[in-house]
């Protein structure tokens, strides 16, 4: 036995030592060992044909943050960044030069990416097995052919690496492959996947937006790769319909993960992906699919992970879904959804992320929800729930371990108080409550969410007091945006808060009266919002060192007074300040260079502008919104505005400045949105500013400038959507050019000295002539950017302030939608134009005040849109359209002191205006007295081509009854002579004895003459 032992155990430690020696011989004698094996050997370096291959790699490539410092011409190049060698025998195995700042890093301010080109000596790396160029920048050169030639290779990630071209065939030859990764490279193409047919070992295939629309084998191909597990190929343009034959050889039998996201894929899922039993992740995100929801989803019950969001399948959500109990995602975004969420989702039990935002669902949120206890993030913005979550936010109180971190149910119609058990969600990090009908006060309980770092209630109806200590275990507080709701702050006056936050807004809150003396300990605050907050007295000075590191501020609707003597020059490129609608008075402060957006309007800032403006000399500007309207500025509006070149929106409104408009403002190019209305500016408008063709709104009315109209507008001005010269002394004849304006929407040149005729080309104004509401939404809205992303921005809608209805109303949000032209208090002359009824849209049409004549448009009633008509105060004459009882929109109707006549046509919207609206006319009938039977108006002729359907019809009718009265005449005289014979006798004698008396009278004249004679 022991004999035995000892001669079995001989081979065994003979095959040790065996191995022990043959280790120790590559320890000791192979060159190119890795450091990391064995540090001590430090005067081991890597085989010198790999280095200098490197090197000669290196040489191509263009290196911007010198990443490459460590490949030098000597040293071991196993050590060298990005270099991995084998640990046994020290060849290159390895080359990771993928962009770091796109690895998890962040965002890089330097350009980081390699450019250049790949060198062909990696062919000289005979073992290299993993080569990783991902996230830099090769500007469209093609793929290397020569890469197909490494045989050894085993990975290769070129994703997001600039390559175009078509992708080299030779890729197929390295049947080594396991990970291949071509994605995010959009102008790489390719005109058939057949080169991947002998890549039987292939597990991972990524060609995401790599033009495959000419790859028609791209299914059959793929599903023949036998490892195949990761196949992903979005946004690769494939629109082709697979045929049903071509389905039944779909193998797939690796697959786990389908990502074909972002293609046309036809109108429903097609069936060959339905087949797919066994996948675990499928994304078809953004595949046109339209109709309900097929329950051919239920049979994947492996699924874990399903991506449909961004399709348009106008359903609910089948209760077959809810039966795979595996998933552990389901993400339906914006996918058209409607109905309710049903009960049996507590079927999900495996559910970790849900997100079902901006869809149509409605009715409460089933209590059943509550009991999926391993849920993190929900989803469910932006849709029509409503009722109260106090159910659901207990029962995930109730679990055992509270998992759930991110909980939005913003823009809905929730309700009732939020609920105290929110208090027990403790991982809770991430809660959006916002833009709902919550009511009640913010509960105690927020204070236990220890982990929370953003919280959002803003827009609800909250109310009450909140004091500090509710704020004593939120020490990880990143993000508080709480405004729109009337709650008050107590806080003891040396409360220092116990977070650091990022984001405040705290809008519409009671903060005040004194300025918050806990702010400056708020070091890394970037964003604060302290609108109509009460805040009244002057800012601190101790408060000044913030707006230095602040990207956006805004105080605004404050009673804040004194003097600003500057604003602090801001650290970052982009700064929004915003101190509108205070008290703050005396000279305006200093603008610093790299602010982005400065609103000083409603104040009682005094004194020029000039040092403003011009008073750093050639120093460029970045400012794009500025706004220091209704104030007390006094002086001309300086010249200077080339160091402005940034700007998109200047508001000088309500001052007292005078002056022309300067001929440097003709210089800012980009310039979109001019107010300078209510000023004492006066001379001509000047031509340098035919240079800003980018003016969508200019408001220069009620002051005093001069001259035509300048015909440059239509040519140069081609955006124009408000165009505002009313209460100027502008003179001469509208020009024809300004018909070219094809998007305005709105004209107003009331009270000028405008004379000629109206032009009929006015009907070009194209935007004027839709029914729709306006396409140019975006030219009236200025996006006022917030720093962070999850409030990135919010929108400034510019304004316009019309007379309409005999109402002086300033129009903002609703801007896009007025259509309006006013013409009125003008020297105008001639006829309206029929040309004018074709512009359908138009909301408000004032031609009041002119010396017009001729009659109103007969076609008058096809502007439907029409709810304000003022024609008052010329000589138009006739009768008023028959077609005018088709504006039902009419509000607002003035045609008084007009030489009008006849019955005012019956309608509802007619009858129903004041007695007012017609006054100074020839006109009866309601809501004037009503017309005297007896009482004929004589009929007027008009020229053909110019009657009114009313006239017509007048005229139609007087004829006939002249025809009718001859008839008449004709048949009482004769027809008794045609059918009774002793009438004829006695009528033909009458006529008999008639003649011969006249004959006697006539002999006897004759006679008596001649005798005279």
């Amino acid at each position: 036995m022991g004999s035995s032992s000892m001669t079995t155990s001989a081979p065994n430690a003979f095959f040790v030592c065996f191995v022990i020696s043959v280790a120790t011989f590559h320890i000791c004698f192979c060159n190119g060992i890795s450091s990391s094996f064995n540090p001590t050997h430090n005067n081991i370096t890597c085989f010198e044909n790999e280095r200098e291959a490197l090197v000669k790699f290196k040489q191509d490539l263009i290196d911007p943050l010198n990443r490459l410092s460590s490949w030098d011409t000597v040293g071991d190049c196993c050590r060298w960044a990005g270099v991995v060698c084998d640990n046994l025998t020290g060849h290159v195995h390895e080359i990771r030069l993928q962009n770091p700042c796109n690895v998890g890093n962040g965002y890089c301010e330097e350009n980081p990416y390699l450019r250049g080109k790949v060198s062909p000596s990696l062919l000289d790396l005979k073992h290299l097995q993993y080569l990783d160029l991902s996230n830099n920048n090769f500007e469209g050169a093609p793929i290397p052919s020569f890469i197909g030639s490494i045989a050894t290779l085993r990975y290769l990630d070129l994703s997001s690496a600039g390559f175009g071209g078509t992708i080299p065939p030779q890729l197929g030859n390295i049947t080594t492959f396991r990970y291949l990764d071509l994605g995010d490279n959009s102008r790489l193409r390719a005109g058939n996947l057949q080169w991947l047919a002998g890549l039987v070992s292939l597990q991972h295939l990524n060609m995401s937006y790599v033009d495959l629309s000419k790859a028609l084998d791209w299914l059959q191909v793929t599903s023949d790769l036998p490892s195949l597990v990761e196949l992903h190929l979005s946004n690769c343009q494939l629109k082709h319909v697979v045929s049903p034959s071509s389905t039944n050889k779909i193998n797939f039998t690796s697959l786990d993960i389908l990502d074909l996201s972002m293609n046309d894929l036809g109108p429903s899922i097609p069936g060959w992906i339905l087949g797919l039993n066994n996948l675990v992740s499928l994304n078809l995100r953004q595949c046109s699919f339209s109709g309900p929801l097929t329950c051919g989803l239920q049979n994947m019950t492996s699924l874990k992970v399903l991506e449909l969001d961004f399709n348009f399948f106008n359903s609910t959500i089948p209760n077959c879904l809810y039966s795979l109990s595996h998933l552990e995602s389901l993400s339906f975004e914006d996918s058209s959804l409607q109905g309710v969420i049903s009960t049996a989702i507590e079927n999900l039990t495996s559910l970790v992320s849900l997100d079902l935002a901006s869809n149509q669902l409605q009715g409460s949120l089933p209590t059943s929800l509550g009991k999926l206890c391993k849920l993190k993030t929900i989803y469910l913005e932006q849709n029509k729930f409503s009722g109260e979550v106090a159910d659901v936010l207990i029962g995930f109180s109730r679990c055992k371990s509270h998992m759930l971190e991110d909980f939005d149910i913003s823009l809905n119609s929730f309700s009732g108080p939020i609920p105290m058990s929110i208090g027990r969600l403790s991982s809770l990090k991430r809660l959006d409550l916002s833009n709902n009908k919550f009511n009640g006060t913010i509960p105690e309980s927020f204070g236990q969410l220890a982990k929370l770092q953003y919280l959002v209630v803003q827009g609800n109806t909250l109310e009450g007091v909140v004091y500090d200590v509710n704020f004593a275990n939120l020490t990880r507080l990143r993000h508080l945006n709480a405004g729109g709701n009337s709650i008050t702050l107590k806080t003891s006056e040396n409360w220092v808060p116990p977070f650091q936050v990022e984001e405040l807004n705290l809008d519409s809150w009671l903060l005040g009266p004194q300025f918050p003396l806990w702010l400056p300990s708020q070091r890394k605050l970037i964003s604060l919002s302290l609108a109509n907050t009460g805040i009244s007295g002057s800012i601190p000075a101790l408060f000044w060192p913030i707006f230095s590191k602040l990207l956006y501020a805004d105080l605004s609707r404050n009673q804040i007074c004194g003097e600003i003597p500057s604003l602090p020059n801001v650290e970052d490129s982009f700064s929004v300040i915003d101190l509108s609608s205070n008290r703050l008075n005396g000279s305006l402060p200093y603008v610093p260079s790299n602010l982005e957006w400065l609103d000083l309007s409603n104040n009682s800032f005094s004194g020029s502008i000039y040092q403003v403006l011009c008073g750093k000399g050639e120093e460029l500007n970045k400012l794009s919104f500025l706004n220091l309207g209704n104030n007390l500025l006094l002086g001309n509006i300086p010249d200077c505005w080339n160091h402005w070149l940034e700007l998109r929106v200047i508001i000088l409104e309500n001052n007292n400045l005078v002056g022309g408009i300067p001929s440097s403002m003709g210089q800012l190019q980009g310039l979109q949105s001019l107010h300078l209305r209510h000023n004492h500016l006066s001379g001509e408008l000047p031509q340098t500013l035919q240079n800003c063709s980018s003016l969508s709104i200019v408001d220069l009315s009620e002051n005093r400038f001069t001259g035509s109209i300048p015909p440059w507008m239509g040519n140069a001005l081609l955006q124009l959507v408000v165009l505002d010269l009313r209460s100027n002394n502008f003179w001469g004849n509208l020009a024809y050019e300004l018909c070219c304006l094809s998007y305005l929407q709105i004209l107003d040149i009331a009270f000028n000295n405008i004379s000629g005729h109206v032009p009929r080309c006015l009907a070009n104004f194209s935007a004027m002539a839709e029914i729709e509401d306006s396409s140019f939404a975006s030219d009236f809205y200025h996006v006022k950017f917030r720093p962070l992303f999850e409030l990135s921005t919010s929108v400034f809608p510019d304004n316009a302030f019309l007379v309409t209805k005999g109402r002086d109303v300033e129009y903002s949000t609703t801007l896009r939608l007025v259509k309006s032209m006013d013409l009125s208090e003008n020297k105008l002359s001639g006829e309206i134009p029929e040309e004018l009824t074709k512009l359908l849209g138009l909301w408000s049409l004032n031609l009041s005040g002119n010396h017009l004549t001729g009659r109103i448009p007969r076609n008058i009633g096809d502007m439907r849109r029409l709810e304000s008509v003022d024609f008052s105060r010329n000589q138009l004459s006739g009768v008023i359209p028959s077609s005018m009882s088709s504006l039902t929109f009419l509000s607002h109707l003035n045609l008084s002191y007009n030489n009008l006549t006849g019955t005012i046509p019956s309608s509802t919207q007619l009858q129903l205006m004041n007695e007012s609206s017609f006054l100074g006319n020839k006109l009866c009938g309601p809501p004037l007295p009503r017309c005297k039977p007896n009482k004929t108006i004589a009929p007027t002729v008009v020229p053909r081509g110019g009657e009114e359907e009313g006239d017509g019809f007048l005229e139609a009718l007087f004829f006939a009854s002249i025809a009718l009265g001859f008839a008449v005449g004709f048949w009482v005289v004769l027809g008794p002579l045609l059918f009774k014979r002793s009438w004829r006798i006695a009528y033909f004698k009458v006529i008999e004895d008639i003649w011969n008396k006249v004959c006697d009278f006539s002999f006897e004249c004759r006679y008596m003459f001649r005798k005279r004679e």
